[in-house]
């Protein structure tokens, strides 16, 4: 592939040093962020013609125009804001971790006497937040507890001192059957209630064991007092946390403040499962799917979902477990790919979770292709047909008042949409407004097509129209050689009835055969691809003969500018300098003269 002169500067620019590079299409749109070691290295290897590209990587180096790149201190910096950048722009070409802004969090509000509140919204300002949690269930499980452990507000009354002084609110149900001590009425102490706030933060981290040291020191004194009644309380609690405890429990309790990120995949995709882990539960359990855009290895996907995760449920956890280990280094964290022990025994049930997510997947593709395939047999029951309609191509003609005459064909393979299998016809030898012609010359061209490259024919032909279009294309099958060879049937518009080659007398299928709907939804498609492309091609020749209409500007030029422009909006809004290097200075100014006019 040819390389611009302004890549070919870029290039030359790049440093052997850790950064970030970013590729632009023609329309200045970034299809493409990266990270790389080494700058030079890497984004050179992209226009080296040695190179072992796969289509999809092809694909995107025909489509860069301009590069742009970022230095950073390490690999691991680049990463990072590769990551951010892809998040803020969505790149074509990148594999894209989404946020999910919908987890529920515990906030403990920046307020005197401060209430617990659990919500979807993170505003940093507001309070503290801790989360976020799995599940609705997870959350009010651990807000329960915290309920029965401590006397916590739920009123949101202002308790300034003021208003306790000035004795503006009253004790509610809630302090008389024991679940609140009383603030609004200055019956409890701010400095006691932050303790106990103090003592919330502590279950909400999942630091459980030191709640248990001082719940058992508080039973232990009391007890020594004499005072039975208050030990037996802090006892019922100790009660409560372990139960809890247990119940959550998973391996060894001393594994604590650690993220568990593990990864399989097949061709098209990546499957991960992500575990935080406090005092050896799991506190947070998260599925991803990521799809491949450029085949990505395993490796490459678990870099940057293991930042991506960390930072978007603000994980400060300072060791990561995997299954494979990552390229990157990281100061914030220590990678550890455990090889025996409770540490392997987390990491496998994280991979274990990820696999049974991949089985979802391939159980749920398996169902639809066998759903499909259920509907191809009905269809081919409806049709009569010797062999199951795998691939179906359908051909409709679009005019609008008998000016630019189009075509377009669909193909849909196993009952669903092929669409690089699509194509568009302009007619090239019919004058005027006759479909039935129209019809023939594009069945022929289609056809005669793929027996030159020697593709693969369809199963079932489908033609948009009664019997004269279906007789025509049935005529420029005959002319190939292919009359019997393929099936095929018209649909008309009126009654949805199927006719077939030679045969008078329509079939009717039963209106709510799946058959049926198949064939109308591929007709439909037909039908609507057409029309896209007849409006375009309205819309282009309009353009063409306006700009056609100024003085000294040919078809050539118009051509040009249409490729290049679109629209003529959008030369109007063109600059000067990219006027004159597509047309030249004299025919800029005659296009923006003129323009501007109008």
């Amino acid at each position: 592939m040819a390389k611009s002169d302004q890549i070919e500067n870029s290039l030359t620019l790049l440093p052997d040093s850790p950064g970030v590079y970013r590729y632009y299409n023609k329309e200045d749109v970034l299809i493409y962020v990266g990270k790389a070691k080494s700058l030079k290295k890497r984004v050179s290897s992209y226009f080296n013609r040695q190179s072992p590209y796969n289509r999809k990587t092809e694909k995107l180096v025909s489509e860069i125009a301009r590069i742009e790149f970022t230095l950073a201190n390490t690999e691991f910096d680049a990463l990072l804001l590769e990551n951010n950048l892809i998040k803020q722009n969505q790149p074509k070409y990148n594999i894209l971790l989404k946020d999910d802004k919908t987890f529920p969090y515990v906030c403990i509000l920046k307020e005197r006497f401060p209430r617990i509140i659990y919500t979807r919204k993170y505003i940093s300002k507001q309070g503290e937040y801790f989360g976020p949690y799995s599940s609705v269930g997870a959350m009010k499980n651990v807000l329960e507890l915290v309920r029965q452990l401590y006397s916590i507000r739920t009123c949101s009354l202002l308790l300034s001192e003021e208003n306790i002084r000035a004795k503006k609110f009253k004790v509610c149900l809630e302090y008389h059957i024991g679940n609140c001590k009383g603030p609004c009425e200055g019956l409890q102490s701010e400095p006691d209630y932050l303790e106990d706030i103090a003592q919330v933060r502590n279950v909400l981290k999942g630091d459980l064991n030191t709640v248990k040291k001082i719940l058992t020191q508080r039973m232990e004194e009391t007890a020594n007092k004499m005072e039975f009644e208050k030990a037996d309380l802090y006892k019922h609690k100790l009660s409560l946390l372990e139960k809890f405890q247990v119940k959550s429990l998973v391996v060894n309790p001393k594994l604590t403040n650690i993220d568990v990120i593990t990864i399989t995949s097949s061709e098209t995709g990546a499957f991960l499962n992500y575990l935080q882990i406090k005092e050896g539960a799991i506190i947070f359990s998260k599925n991803i799917e990521v799809k491949k855009k450029l085949e990505e290895s395993d490796q490459e996907i678990l870099d940057l979902t293991v930042a991506g995760l960390r930072e978007t449920y603000r994980s400060t956890n300072p060791e990561v477990y995997t299954n494979l280990a990552m390229t990157l280094k990281s100061n914030d964290f220590e990678n550890i790919v455990p090889q025996i022990g409770d540490k392997k025994k987390l990491v496998d049930l994280s991979l274990k979770n990820a696999l049974y997510q991949k089985r979802g997947k391939e159980i749920e593709k398996e169902a639809r292709k066998s759903k499909k395939n259920e509907v191809l047999s009905i269809l081919q029951q409806n049709l009569r047909l010797l062999q199951l309609p795998k691939i179906i191509e359908c051909f409709d003609n679009s005019n609008f008042q008998g000016t630019s005459p189009v075509a377009s064909m669909v193909r849909f393979v196993d009952g669903k949409p092929d669409k690089k299998g699509y194509r568009h016809f302009n007619i090239k030898t019919v004058v005027g407004p006759d479909d039935f012609a129209s019809m023939k010359e594009v069945v022929s061209r289609r056809y005669k097509r793929i027996r030159e490259e020697q593709s693969e024919y369809p199963s079932l032909i489908i033609v948009d129209g009664g019997k004269g279009q279906l007789s025509h294309a049935c005529e420029a099958l005959k002319e190939l050689g292919l009359y019997g060879k393929i099936p095929i049937v018209g649909i008309a518009k009126k009654l949805e009835e199927i006719y077939y080659p030679d045969d008078p007398l329509p079939l009717l299928i039963n209106k709510k055969s799946p058959g049926l709907l198949l064939i109308q939804q591929i007709r439909d498609e037909a039908h609507r691809f057409a029309i896209t492309f007849h409006r375009l091609k309205r819309s282009k020749n309009t353009f063409q003969t306006e700009i056609e209409k100024i003085p000294g500007i040919g078809k050539k030029t118009a051509d040009a500018l249409l490729a290049h422009f679109k629209s003529a909006k959008k030369i109007k809004e063109a600059s000067w300098e990219d006027l004159i290097e597509l047309v030249g200075k004299k025919n800029a100014e005659k296009i923006k003269n003129t323009l501007n006019k109008n």
